[in-house]
C-alpha cells in the first residue's frame, strides 16, 4: 500500500508518520518538501502531487486550526479548511485512492450536556467550525472512498501545547484561573495516529471496500474540563518533583466569560465514539493516561 500523507510536520501528522509505516511505503509532505506541493493555501498544486504520487490512501493531517485568527482570516481558513480538502477528494476519486479526513467537535454548537454523535445537527459557531464543516461535506460528497475523523481537544508532547503552558505558568505566577464550563476529551495525537493506522488496515483488507467508508468520532475516553486537565497536569509534574509556585488544588475555576475570545468556543465539546468503536472493535483509553505520559515525556 502507498500512502501520500499530507501535514506532516504538524502534531498529528508527525506521529502519523510512525503509525501508518506498518501498513506500506508513506509519502509524507509538508508545506515545503522539494518537489512535492503541500501548501494548502494553494489548493490547485495539491493535485499534481496527488497525481505524481498516485497513492493508494491519502491522508489529510493538515489544517487552519487558528481559531481566533481564523475571525481575522476567514478567506484563507475557508481555502485550508474547505477548499483544499475538496481537490484532494476530487483528485483522490479521480485515481481510485481513498482519503482520510480529520475534523472537530467545533462542527456542533456545544449545547446540552449528551456526547454527540455522527448524526446530530451541525451548527457550528465560529469560523474555525464552519470552514471544518464543509470541508466534510465537500470530501462526503466527492469521494465514496473517505474515513472523516471527528476529535477534540488534541495535544502531543512535541511543539506548544496546553500542558506546556500550565507548567510554565505554575511555575512563574503565583495564581492561575483556569475554565470550567468547557467540556470535552483532551486526546493525544498518538492515540489518533494508532487508531487511524488501524481502522485503515481494517477499511482496505474489507471484500466490499466501501463497507466501513464514513464518518465517525474518535476521541479518548471520558471527559474532562479545562480545568480538569490542567490539574491533572500540575498533579503529575508535583509527582515527579517539578517545583511549581501554584500547586494543583490551588488552581482557580473560572468561567469562559473570565476569558474572552475573537471566536466563541463551544461549551459541550463531547463525542460518541460508539460508532468508531462497534465498527473497528478498538477501545479508547480514558484521557487522563495520554496526558500523564505527555508530562511524562514533557518533564
Amino acid at each position: 500500500m502507498k500512502i501520500l500523507l499530507f501535514g506532516k510536520d504538524g502534531q498529528l501528522g508527525w506521529e502519523l508518520q510512525r503509525s501508518l509505516a506498518v501498513l506500506g511505503n508513506v509519502v509524507a509532505v509538508g508545506r515545503d518538501t522539494p518537489g512535492l506541493a503541500g501548501d494548502f493555501s494553494r489548493p490547485a498544486d495539491l493535485v499534481d502531487t496527488v497525481l505524481a504520487v498516485r497513492p493508494d490512501v491519502v491522508v489529510n493531517a493538515a489544517a487552519y486550526t487558528a481559531v481566533d485568527q481564523a475571525e481575522r482570516e476567514p478567506d484563507l481558513a475557508y481555502t485550508v479548511n474547505t477548499t483544499a480538502p475538496a481537490v484532494l477528494a476530487q483528485t483522490a476519486q479521480r485515481i481510485g485512492a481513498w482519503l482520510v479526513h480529520y475534523s472537530t467537535d467545533y462542527v456542533f454548537d456545544g449545547r446540552g450536556r449528551t456526547p454527540f454523535a455522527e448524526a446530530d445537527a451541525t451548527a457550528p459557531l465560529n469560523v474555525y467550525g464552519r470552514t471544518k464543516l464543509e470541508g466534510e461535506q465537500q470530501v462526503q460528497h466527492t469521494n465514496p472512498r473517505h474515513l472523516i475523523l471527528r476529535t477534540s481537544w488534541v495535544y502531543a508532547a512535541r511543539g506548544s501545547n496546553f500542558a506546556r503552558t500550565m507548567l510554565r505558568l505554575a511555575q512563574e505566577r503565583t495564581e492561575l484561573k483556569v475554565v470550567d464550563d468547557q467540556i470535552g476529551a483532551p486526546t493525544g495525537a498518538d492515540l489518533l495516529a494508532d487508531a487511524t493506522a488501524q481502522a485503515l488496515r481494517q477499511v482496505v483488507a474489507q471484500p466490499d471496500g466501501l463497507a466501513h467508508a464514513g464518518l465517525y468520532h474518535l476521541a479518548a475516553g471520558g471527559e474532562a474540563s479545562w480545568f480538569d486537565y490542567a490539574r491533572l497536569v500540575l498533579q503529575q509534574a508535583q509527582s515527579r518533583g517539578c517545583r511549581l509556585q501554584v500547586q494543583p488544588d490551588d488552581i482557580e475555576r473560572v468561567p469562559s466569560s473570565a476569558f474572552p475570545t475573537a471566536a466563541q468556543r463551544p461549551h459541550n465539546s463531547r463525542l460518541d465514539t460508539r460508532k468508531f468503536r462497534k465498527t473497528f472493535g478498538l477501545e479508547l483509553p480514558e484521557w487522563q493516561s495520554g496526558v500523564r505520559r505527555m508530562v511524562e515525556e514533557i518533564l
